[in-house]
């Protein structure tokens, strides 16, 4: 098994850090995101909301992997949250549920105010392999490094949503309907991208805050040449 933990802060207060978390897929630097759907959401009898999410993820394969070890190269992952908008604290946890035996792999994502007003985040990562045939720890150090490297990639890409949030969120406090018709009354939704989402915007929701932020990302920077 290997485990990993990251900690840093954003300068922008819980409130956005944590719609933005919800927002993030898809963003240019999530291009493996195929599909994230809301399954479950709730709110429980003390006022915090939880929710299930299903995501979609695609990768590849290292050249030394046996050839036909996995089916496909995408995996489901099932996200579990809760958010405590009272005392400010998002808990989420990620597993896949694909591919378990080769690589299971288990994310624990903490978000939390602070006193400065900047909000914390801390990553906690768990790899284990199962495959056994003299591959179990090579599997593990491939799973342990792609993981490390993506966590970068996560932070960039819930950074730019940040920023996009916060500056949707100040149009409407402005009096001001930011690009993309912003409508307040709407609640964010949940929605698709094909493989080619993160260079073309034809999939993005009509309305809501979340067509706002897509309507805002620098697609053309990210694109593919």
């Amino acid at each position: 098994m290997r485990f990993f933990s990251q900690s840093f802060s954003y300068d922008e207060p819980w409130s956005i850090v944590s719609l933005a978390y919800f927002l993030r897929y898809p963003n240019p630097h999530a291009a493996h995101i195929v599909s994230c759907d809301v399954v479950d959401r709730t709110i429980t009898s003390s006022g915090t909301l939880v929710t299930t999410r299903l995501i979609l993820k695609k990768g590849t394969l290292p050249r030394w992997a046996p050839e036909g070890i996995i089916p496909r190269s995408e995996a489901w992952v099932i996200e579990e949250s809760e958010v405590n908008p009272y005392g400010q604290v998002l808990r989420c946890t990620s597993r896949n549920l694909d591919h378990v035996k080769i690589l299971s792999a288990r994310e624990s994502v903490l978000l939390h105010s602070a006193p400065n007003g900047q909000t914390l985040q801390r990553t906690d990562v768990n790899v284990v392999s199962n495959f056994g045939w003299g591959l179990t720890q090579r599997i593990e150090q491939f799973g342990f490094q792609r993981f490390k490297s993506n966590v970068q990639k996560s932070r960039e890409g819930l950074k730019l949503i940040v920023e996009l949030t916060r500056q949707s969120r100040q149009g409407m406090t402005m009096g001001g309907a930011p690009p993309g018709g912003f409508n307040a009354s709407e609640p964010p939704k949940e929605y698709h991208r094909d493989s080619d989402a993160h260079s073309s915007r034809s999939d993005a929701p009509s309305q809501g805050l979340a067509s706002s932020i897509w309507n805002r990302v620098p697609w053309p920077r990210f694109r593919s040449t």
